[in-house]
């Protein structure tokens, strides 16, 4: 039987070039940004064909474990999903990702994909995969190099040299930076390729030439996944052991210096969907070039990103433009400076905004909630639980919070009370009282909350008990 191909999906990063809707804590892989499942899930599709493809392997951050699992549970798949304890870049989580395959299968073979690119071209996707394998099973490391459409800046370049063994693989004769626009020009001429950032290998392989030229990060990542424990079905790595690993990318720790570095054409359509630029470059257009999400209209507007999440957004008679509107943000800017929204959101961070860092609609692992109102003295917020779930048995010191129920059923616990509140009933939750809310149903819990008193923030709960273990 053909080996099956393990997986190994990097869902960690941030993405804020493309804020306000990507944003740390709730970053573009798990957003829909070209059609209607998140990237993490296409990516999750994309690489679920029993027939090539076992179980994955998801790499993330704390944070985003909850996110992960439900994501993956939406596509019916089973993740094995393993929490990097902070952000060392792409070769200490590839390593691990490895190294936890090769312990499934002493001769895994691991296809390393980013959970925020978009591939539009399932078929030939997977025949790349399928032709890149016998290379890889020889020993290479097989990094998909995409077939340019234009001269991108944005892009590290791949120079292909000689075929190697499958008809379409070759060894890389030379990995380039992002050039200019004129050499990017000279490079597509010359049939180089753009360097997608993923890759086909032995986790064997991978992990030999990471000693040989990483050897402390190896150490590192080997006893990170050796002392890693189980936390509610996550694999967390162990900390201390990872924290000693150097960060670097895969590409400087082992791709730029190994001779094992082998390409195969990718004939697909593809994107790293990196900034906004980006997301025109693979989403639909209608007849004048404009790429329209949400409740968005153009009149006389031509080569226009409209993408509203919650509003009307109107453009009229512009051209080349990114507008983008979210409940607590608007963003405005020609798609010529699309890769200046990072810089821009840094400075937004020493501001000290919110904004840049947070939604208004903030998930937990519970469900949501999105603050409608605050004044001085008060804050109305909507919060919906799924079913089954409940929030942590907490009290506070600042606040009194009354909840009106407008859709199921809750399960509240106040003090030495317990009811059941159902739709058009409401319960007062006094300052200082320890209380849980619950969901019993089988339908989403809807309330609006009310919170009066001297201190709103979040950092007023004190958790006396959490199911997800926060803390």
């Amino acid at each position: 039987m053909a080996r099956k191909i393990i997986p190994l999906l990097l869902a960690g990063g941030s993405g804020t070039r493309l804020w306000p809707v990507s944003r740390d804590a709730m970053p573009k892989q798990f957003l829909p940004l070209v059609g209607a499942r998140s990237t993490y899930q296409q990516a999750l599709a994309r690489v679920s064909s029993p027939a090539l493809f076992a179980p994955p392997i998801v790499m993330t951050a704390n944070d985003f474990r909850f996110f992960a699992r439900t994501q993956a549970e939406e596509l019916g798949l089973d993740a094995t999903v393993v929490l990097e304890p902070m952000r060392r870049d792409s070769g200490p989580a590839i390593a691990a990702g490895a190294a936890l395959a090769r312990k499934r299968d002493p001769n895994a073979v691991v296809l390393a994909i980013a959970a925020d690119h978009v591939i539009l071209d399932q078929d030939v996707f997977e025949a790349t995969c399928a032709a890149g394998l016998e290379a890889a099973e020889s020993g290479s490391i097989v990094t998909f190099g995409i077939l340019p459409f234009a001269p991108k800046t944005s892009y590290g370049y791949i120079r292909r040299g000689a075929a190697i063994g499958t008809e379409g693989v070759a060894a890389v004769d030379a990995f380039v930076e992002k050039p200019d626009a004129g050499t990017a020009a000279r490079y597509v001429a010359e049939g180089y390729l753009w360097n997608s950032g993923n890759f086909l290998f032995g986790a064997e392989t991978l992990l030999s030439e990471l000693a040989r030229f990483e050897p402390e990060m190896a150490r590192a990542v080997e006893t990170a996944v050796d002392r890693a424990t189980l936390d509610l079905g996550f694999v967390r790595l162990d900390a201390e052991a990872f924290g000693a690993a150097p960060q670097k990318s895969i590409d400087y720790a082992v791709m730029e210096r190994t001779d094992r570095a082998a390409v195969i054409e990718g004939r697909f359509r593809w994107s790293d969907i990196g900034s906004w630029d980006a997301v025109f470059d693979v989403a639909p257009r209608d007849n004048a070039g404009n790429v329209l999400s949400g409740p968005a209209a153009v009149f006389e507007a031509q080569d226009c990103i409209v993408h509203a999440e919650d509003r009307l957004t109107v453009a009229l008679g512009v051209k080349d433009l990114v507008i983008v509107t979210t409940p607590d943000a608007v963003l405005v800017l020609p798609r010529a400076r699309a890769e200046d929204v990072k810089a821009m959101v840094a400075e937004l961070k020493k501001q000290g905004r919110s904004e840049a860092v947070e939604h208004r609609l903030c998930h937990r692992p519970w469900g949501h909630y999105d603050s409608l109102d605050h004044g001085e003295r008060y804050q109305v917020k909507r919060i919906v639980v799924a079913p089954g779930a409940q929030l942590s048995l907490q009290k506070h010191y600042h606040r009194a919070e009354h909840w009106v129920v407008v859709r199921g059923t809750a399960e509240v616990t106040a003090g030495e009370t317990h009811k059941m509140v159902h739709e058009n009933e409401s319960i007062y939750i006094p300052i200082g009282a320890v209380h849980r809310l619950a969901n019993p149903g089988k339908i989403p819990l809807e309330l609006i909350e009310v919170q009066t008193g001297s201190y709103l923030g979040e950092d007023d709960i004190v958790r006396l008990d959490d199911v997800y273990k926060r803390e």
